[in-house]
């Protein structure tokens, strides 16, 4: 190249034009509009201007003649007319074509045009190829598609700083996928998958790329709660309906299907009485007591008959088999079957003809059944009492309702016998944590009358079923519970009494187990049990009632062992993963709860030691029923109690520090 000829490179991406120096061995030292130099080798160069020398000083007057030409939709003139062919050029023939000239200015606007252009040729050498029409209408279709993405993400931005400053927003939905991977990265953090897409935005409004961050975004933007459930989220529970379910639970309401037990057994006369939590509105459960004509009284627990309302494999069993258990959480219920099911004809509702299947018991003097029945039947509850409505009435000994004293009664015999059986008894506090309006309320459960007789009929009825499938050899969801090996009393007499001796037999207690063939279960001191008392809200229990059902009916159980089996082993696993996430909304709860009162001291008992080297131990926070971890830094003893107060509390991050109040303010634990 000589000295003055005008060139194109390239500087971080950008064009950048430049009049030659002078040679420096195999490269060129160029000048450009700056004055700065810079050092190219020959394949540096994009282009060559020829036919007429320049000085660097003319490069700025050179690129504002050439703006009029570099129109980019001129090429699609020249495309259609070189398409049909499939001539390709170079920039001078382009710049005939376009401009009717080739003067050098113009051949380096054409060669612009041309090594910008994305849409209508492609370089191939030196010499640019039209693309076919099918190429170009897709790229049409491609660029368009990016234009309308960009814009959607910038009103998206722009939808952001107006939610930020507290203004209305009406999110679209194209926002959709976005706030997704928000919601994902803001719950899974690094295991989330594509995460881009969420640290992109959070990068865009100036928030840190990190979870703790996305979360904060969304409760900004009024998307989450600041107590959004990450539990759930997590282990992704269904909390919505499948339109299909919720359709489908409409039709039944409107146009019950035939029952496929028409002739129950008619109960209504008897009265009923059914026992929940005043906040309970799924009612599963009812009693009577009903005296034969030779005195003989005999035991009936009602348990509510869905299965009249579904059948097995339609859409909403396969959906309550999905979910396999109604979740209890602080802020609500996310529940097996649609609401308007659950509880209204599922359930047994006060005054109303329900549907049911009734388990009628004679039990001996000493507890034992003697004689059952079990049979599809119509009942009608009598009264909607609460626990606390029952302790009540047993205490007064109210003469009115003889038949409740008398189930009581019955109760507590029950007790005895199963004691007898081996049955392990733990009676350690239990507390129920709601959240009303965002206040959080604590309630420590008493081990009172009514729900130990509540707790003995349920128990009662499982035994029953599961007598009657071990009878028929009928595959059921039988639950068992292999034998604890249990301290020694040498070994309990060194514990204090009460709630630490609970602990400790607690400790040693297996995890119960199902199987498809009866199996001891040691801590109800029952040879042979199977859940049936709840299949509103429990899915093995529903299996129970389809197969026991369809046995009295003299018909073929639905479900097979084998199928039973792996179906079994599936919704374990979705049960257990329910609890879990059960048990970690109430320990955030329970931690909120504690952050909301710093200044509260609490009598808290010590239960268990978790590393008595390090004295770290386990307490019991008496007032509300939660056991929690604590260090202390003074040598305490298994049963003391000791003052405390919340030193530090993050629910989020599951972290709890307390201090022990003592006179002594040098003797501190945390």
């Amino acid at each position: 190249m000589d000295k003055g000829t005008l060139v194109e490179f390239r500087v971080s991406g950008d064009r950048r034009l430049g009049v030659v120096d002078h040679a420096e061995g195999k490269k060129w030292v160029v000048v450009d509009d700056r004055g700065l130099s810079h050092t190219l080798h020959t394949r540096q160069v994009t282009y060559e201007v020829t036919g007429q020398t320049y000085k660097a000083d003319q490069l700025e007057a050179f690129w504002a003649g050439i703006q009029s030409y570099l129109d980019p939709s001129s090429l699609e003139v020249a495309w259609e007319l070189l398409v049909e062919d499939g001539e390709t050029v170079d920039p001078s023939e382009m710049a005939l074509l376009l401009f009717s000239d080739q003067t050098p200015e113009l051949c380096y606007a054409a060669h612009c045009l041309l090594s910008d252009d994305k849409l209508y040729f492609k370089q191939k050498g030196d010499r640019y190829e039209p693309r076919s029409a099918s190429q170009v209408a897709e790229l049409k279709h491609q660029f368009t598609m990016a234009s309308q993405r960009a814009q959607e993400r910038e009103s998206f931005y722009a939808r952001i700083q107006q939610a930020l400053q507290g203004e209305p927003v009406e999110w679209q939905k194209s926002d959709r996928p976005r706030i997704e991977s928000l919601e994902r990265f803001a719950t899974l953090g690094d295991e989330a998958i594509h995460p881009t897409a969420a640290l992109e935005i959070l990068a865009g409004v100036g928030y840190a790329e990190t979870a703790e961050a996305a979360f904060q975004l969304l409760v900004d933007l009024q998307l989450w709660d600041p107590h959004e459930n990450l539990f759930v989220r997590r282990s992704q529970l269904p909390t919505q309906f499948p339109s299909k379910v919720v359709e489908m639970a409409h039709s039944r309401l409107l146009s019950p299907p035939p029952d496929t037990d028409p002739d129950r057994l008619d109960l209504t006369h008897l009265k009923t009485y059914t026992v929940d939590d005043e906040s309970t509105s799924e009612i599963d459960d009812g009693l009577s007591l009903e005296t034969l004509d030779t005195g003989i009284q005999r035991l009936w627990v009602h348990i509510a008959d869905p299965t009249r309302w579904l059948s097995l494999g339609d859409d909403i069993d396969l959906e309550a088999r999905r979910r396999c258990t109604t979740v209890y959480l602080p802020t609500g219920m996310v529940p097996m079957f649609p609401s308007e099911l659950a509880t209204g004809p599922m359930s047994l509702v006060q005054g109303e003809i329900c549907n049911a299947l009734s388990f009628g018991v004679i039990l001996d003097e000493t507890g034992e059944v003697m004689d059952y029945t079990i049979a599809p039947s119509l009942v009608r509850p009598t009264y909607r009492l609460t626990y606390d409505d029952v302790d009540e009435m047993l205490e007064l000994g109210v003469k009115a309702e003889a038949e409740l004293e008398a189930i009581a009664r019955w109760a507590d015999v029950r007790q005895a016998w199963r004691t007898s059986q081996g049955a392990i008894c733990i009676r350690m506090p239990e507390s129920s944590i709601k959240v009303q309006e965002d206040e959080i309320i604590i309630q420590v459960l008493d081990d009172s009358l009514a729900r130990r007789l509540v707790a003995e009929m349920m128990i009662l009825a499982g035994e029953v079923a599961g007598r009657y499938g071990q009878a028929h050899g009928l595959p059921l969801p039988f639950r068992g519970q292999p034998q604890p090996e249990l301290p020694s009393d040498d070994e309990l007499m060194q514990l204090p009494p009460g709630l630490v001796r609970e602990c400790a037999v607690r400790r040693c207690m297996p995890r119960s187990e199902t199987s498809i063939s009866p199996i001891r279960h040691a801590s109800l001191g029952l040879d042979t049990y199977t859940q049936v008392t709840s299949p509103i809200r429990r899915y093995t229990d529903l299996i129970a009632h389809f197969q026991i059902k369809a046995h009295l009916r003299g018909d073929t159980p639905p479900i097979a062992a084998k199928e039973l089996e792996d179906m079994l082993l599936s919704v374990s696993s979705t049960a257990y993963e329910s609890t879990l996430v059960e048990r970690q909304t109430n320990r955030y709860w329970g931690l909120e709860y504690l952050r909301r009162h710093p200044n509260q001291s609490w009598s808290a008992l010590i239960l268990r030691w978790l590393r008595e080297q390090d004295n770290l131990g386990l307490i019991l926070i008496e007032d509300l029923g939660l056991e929690l971890a604590m260090r202390f830094k003074r040598e305490v003893e298994l049963g003391d109690h000791v003052e405390v107060k919340a030193s530090y509390v993050d629910p989020r991050k599951d972290i709890i520090q307390f201090v022990e109040l003592l006179s002594d303010p040098a003797t501190v634990a945390s």
